[in-house]
């Protein structure tokens, strides 16, 4: 096998196996410390394109609503610009204002409460439970997914922002709109701090492929 030669994105195959795993089924893994998180993070990482950073530091404050659709309002570093990213609608299938409203319930802000920060970052714990390190096997492993092709790239959670880029810049290109393919991905290539057409954004999202309505924050609660 070739050296790591940097990500790449998720097949269709691969993200077909990586939503049908368990944690979007209906039983737990032997000895599986299940968090909220596990389920939620890749499926957000999915449908915005965002880091793992980003989504970990999420409160209830950065969901908004305006014209009748939610967004999150993602804040960041100087690696990549704010920005605010639709909400995909199948977000809301798979149970997300339900979780909004737990949050609340249990007095939570952070919508990824129980992902803890390791050295200051989000995106180590992540990088652990989803691709593995050493002997432990991840999520990817888990679902019989290798972390590094026969060409030598490399996937990690990171990946589906790379599946979400080639949605959207389809999307996109059929919107004609380049300005609003720079801002959903944070680019410095869109100069200005705010998109104001935000009809526009919805559009354009919706170009993301849904994915199976079977996977319910429910159902993963309900896990046994």
């Amino acid at each position: 096998m070739k050296t790591h030669l940097g990500r790449r994105p998720f097949t269709n195959m691969e993200i077909h196996t990586l939503f049908k795993g368990y944690i979007y089924g209906d039983h737990k893994m032997p000895r599986e410390q299940a968090k909220h998180w596990h389920f939620w993070l890749p499926l957000i990482s999915y449908y915005t394109g965002t880091f793992s950073d980003e989504i970990g530091q999420l409160t209830l404050d950065n969901v908004t609503k305006q014209d009748g659709h939610y967004f999150f309002d993602f804040h960041t570093n100087n690696k990549i610009k704010p920005r605010r990213i639709p909400v995909h609608p199948m977000l809301i299938e798979h149970g997300f204002l339900d979780y909004l409203h737990f949050l609340k319930q249990q007095g939570q802000q952070r919508l990824m409460f129980d992902l803890p920060a390791k050295s200051g970052r989000y995106s180590e714990k992540v990088r652990i439970w989803f691709s593995g390190e050493g002997e432990r096997a991840g999520y990817l492993q888990k679902c019989h997914i290798p972390n590094i092709d026969l060409d030598g790239r490399k996937a990690a959670i990171s990946s589906f922002r790379l599946n979400f880029e080639a949605q959207i810049r389809i999307s996109s290109i059929q919107a004609g709109s380049k300005d609003a393919f720079n801002y959903l991905m944070g680019f410095k290539d869109y100069a200005q701090a705010e998109f104001e057409n935000s009809k526009l954004l919805w559009q354009i999202i919706r170009g993301v492929r849904a994915l199976p309505g079977s996977i319910s924050w429910q159902r993963f609660c309900d896990r046994h």
